[in-house]
């Protein structure tokens, strides 16, 4: 599946359940409910989009929170059958623009030292390493940090 072939769906509060379900089947091991996200995503502070293959079935998920002038991605995933083909990059684009239509000048995102794959392509967005948590991701053999990545979106 290519970007082309998605198209980006703005997520109200009737999707929360969309939301969770996408969420839950990305990270298993870190499941949120319908009610946690529709609390974090609700306006005027949050928002979600959800990725719709030419089906219309949901293939991936971003949602974002702004306080203030800072934003930060919540939680961001792709179905596996869905991955390497540029809709995690369009979603993190929409997470840049709705943070920057909230009137954030950052934006912040946690990910996991060894997912390779999604560093990769937050660097390539214009993200950078601002910090680390060291155990912050639960794994079935133990713990990983996570990079705790920025996004400047005022241009500096």
């Amino acid at each position: 599946m290519t970007a082309p072939a998605v198209r980006l769906h703005p997520a109200g509060s009737l999707e929360s359940g969309v939301v969770a379900a996408l969420q839950q089947a990305c990270f298993p091991e870190d499941p949120w409910d319908e009610a946690s996200v529709a609390t974090l995503t609700a306006p005027p502070a949050g928002f979600a989009v959800i990725a719709l293959d030419v089906q219309d079935q949901p293939v991936g998920f971003v949602m974002a929170r702004v306080a203030a002038e800072d934003a930060e991605i919540l939680a961001i995933g792709v179905l596996p059958q869905a991955r390497q083909g540029g809709v995690g990059r369009l979603l993190v684009e929409a997470a840049v623009a709705g943070s920057g239509d909230l009137g954030a000048t950052a934006l912040f995102l946690e990910v996991a030292e060894d997912n390779q794959a999604a560093w990769t392509l937050y660097k390539a967005c214009g993200f950078f390493s601002v910090g680390r948590r060291p155990g912050y991701y639960k794994r079935p053999d133990g713990r990983v940090a996570a990079l705790v990545l920025r996004r400047n979106l005022d241009g500096a």
